[in-house]
């Protein structure tokens, strides 16, 4: 009971936490003090609880609050695009892969294999280094990806599915293959793909972070969370704010979203609820 009531609460904290941040990102011009993009030179690296600032300033004498804000603007925009649009791709991947089988799903599968193969971290950097330093870019970079998590999944899914007496009686009725693969297979395979989606996001967050860390993602004087770490990384002795504020940004939006999204998976989940 203890326990239960302890992640409840964790439950209702983070979905609380992560509510303030969606906030924070879509009324970012009406709360922020200041603009991202603009500072005062005679206001640069003021610490926390200064005068008119926060949490301080950066070397530019920028409102390191307002930055922060805006980052969580683009931290958002960036790791629900890539997994909406690499969830919808690899679903449907998936989807024909198991359906299907035989070559069609010998030949997706063998490429699914080979991009797995490559560590995401250096895929992702390979790939944003060619298209370059964007936020639609990198929206690209995060889908080229991570697409192939949704295909295998799901095709493991439609794989067990596929052979459900409800399935087969579809086939036999003489019902065409788009129809079964829309009405009677996507609706089933629909839970565990929103369960990787919510856990997906907090490693996108991390994953577009990394890449603007790097240089490869958004551009300054433009607000992320990873370039606001990457400019203070040279002041971390003198300006220690500079990266603990956009870090616990990242850490606490991160850690949030997998606790929602082992929620998810703990209602979602017929399997967790047979134990």
């Amino acid at each position: 009971m203890f326990k239960t009531i302890i992640g409840n609460w964790l439950i209702i904290l983070s979905v609380g936490v992560l509510t303030a941040f969606v906030f924070m990102a879509l009324l970012a011009p009406l709360i922020s003090p200041y603009d991202p993009a603009v500072g005062e030179l005679r206001d640069r690296l003021l610490p926390p609880l200064s005068k008119e600032h926060v949490l301080g300033t950066d070397p530019m004498g920028r409102d390191l609050l307002t930055r922060v804000i805006y980052g969580a603007r683009i931290s958002m925009v960036v790791s629900l695009a890539s997994v909406l649009l690499a969830g919808l791709f690899g679903t449907l991947v998936g989807l024909i892969s198991g359906f299907y089988g035989g070559w069609t799903d010998s030949v997706i599968m063998r490429f699914v294999d080979v991009q797995l193969s490559f560590p995401f971290v250096i895929l992702a950097l390979t790939i944003a280094a060619i298209l370059g330093p964007s936020l639609q870019n990198i929206i690209i970079t995060l889908v080229v990806s991570n697409w192939v998590i949704y295909a295998r999944l799901v095709r493991g899914e439609v794989l067990g599915i596929k052979e459900k007496q409800y399935v087969q009686a579809a086939f036999t009725v003489g019902l065409p293959n788009w129809r079964i693969m829309l009405t009677n297979i996507f609706p089933n395979v629909m839970a565990p793909v929103i369960v990787l989606a919510s856990l997906e996001i907090g490693r996108m967050i991390i994953a577009e972070a990394a890449i603007s860390f790097l240089g490869f993602g958004i551009q300054p004087p433009t607000a992320a969370w990873g370039n606001i770490l990457s400019e203070g990384r040279d002041y971390m002795s003198t300006a220690w704010w500079l990266t603990v504020f956009p870090g616990l940004a990242i850490v606490i939006t991160t850690l949030c979203v997998n606790v929602v999204g082992d929620m998810l998976r703990d209602k979602l989940d017929p399997r967790l609820k047979l134990k």
